[in-house]
């Protein structure tokens, strides 16, 4: 009897030992990496497959600069790069004759059958409209005007809309007058729809064209 009681006694402390090498009493957890959520989504994401993020209501492209690029161009043109809109403006982007000229572009015909002209023109306008609008991002990003929240990206959206003139006449009417273009599209509406991309790695320079981008 006492011989039972020591093998039962002797094989339930190895079992415990054994248990117990493969449960560590001491587990040291990380903020960053604890999730909390209970839909399964943070097995899924971030994922580098677009069709993932079909289903969910957030962009696949986020605030980065390749969305605020890509929404103006499906905006402007449904991002078709040899669309001419009836008032003869050109492109992806819907560049006017004369503010190609401004970005060194001449060709009309080249710059339709150019895709990559035309994204070059396209940071090249948003370096000149930078530069010739730096005072109003320093003053205005970041704050609240007729109910619009200002950033960067929305300015020289509004910029490419209807040029830096009518926004900083925008800015000097603090918001009250709504600039439209030739269609009614108004620059409120732009700096609406497009605020909050990160345009941060675009550069001032009134000099640029498409051939120094």
């Amino acid at each position: 009897m006492i011989k039972k009681w020591y093998f039962y006694t002797s094989l339930t402390i190895i079992i415990a030992f054994l248990s117990s090498g493969f449960k560590p009493f001491n587990l040291d957890t990380n903020s960053w990496f604890l999730v909390h959520e209970e839909d399964g989504s943070h097995y899924l994401f971030p994922s580098e497959k677009q069709e993932d993020y079909t289903s969910l209501n957030i962009p696949f492209t986020g605030n980065f600069f390749i969305g605020f690029k890509e929404a103006i161009g499906y905006r402007e043109s449904e991002s078709k790069y040899k669309k001419i809109n009836s008032l003869g403006y050109l492109g992806k982007y819907q560049f006017g004759i004369e503010t190609l000229k401004t970005v060194g572009v001449h060709n009309s015909s080249a710059f339709l059958n150019s895709p990559e002209m035309q994204e070059k023109a396209f940071i090249a306008l948003l370096a000149k409209n930078k530069w010739e609008l730096k005072k109003e991002i320093e003053k205005y990003a970041g704050t609240i005007m007729n109910g619009i929240h200002i950033t960067e990206s929305g300015i020289l959206a509004a910029a490419h809309l209807g040029g830096a003139g009518s926004v900083r006449k925008y800015f000097k009417n603090k918001g009250k007058r709504y600039f439209r273009d030739a269609y009614g599209t108004s620059i409120r509406s732009y700096m609406k729809a497009f605020g909050g991309y990160d345009t941060s790695f675009i550069v001032a320079d009134i000099n640029a064209t498409v051939k120094n981008i």
